[in-house]
């Protein structure tokens, strides 16, 4: 017979560590958002870029500012859940 073990809680510390870090990277992904944006702006009119680069970058931009709000999002449930 298979007997499951309980599932215990991470520590949490491990839990707030972990939420640092989901911070940090939401941080980055912000600052990858602004970089593209960047980019993309310096190419709007640029006579050598494709037309389609500067709405790409964009795109991408903005999938990078999602990313930051759903890994914010994630350290505040672990926060929350590292409180109870």
């Amino acid at each position: 017979m298979v007997t499951e073990s309980p599932r215990t809680m991470p520590p949490v510390d491990a839990l707030l560590d972990q939420a640092g870090s989901l911070r940090a990277d939401a941080d980055l992904m912000d600052g990858y958002a602004r970089r593209l944006l960047a980019t993309a702006a310096a190419l709007d009119g640029c006579a050598a870029a494709p037309e389609w680069s500067a709405p790409a970058l964009e795109r991408q931009a903005a999938a990078c500012g999602t990313a930051a709000e759903q890994l914010r999002s994630a350290a505040q449930a672990l926060l929350a859940h590292a409180r109870a």
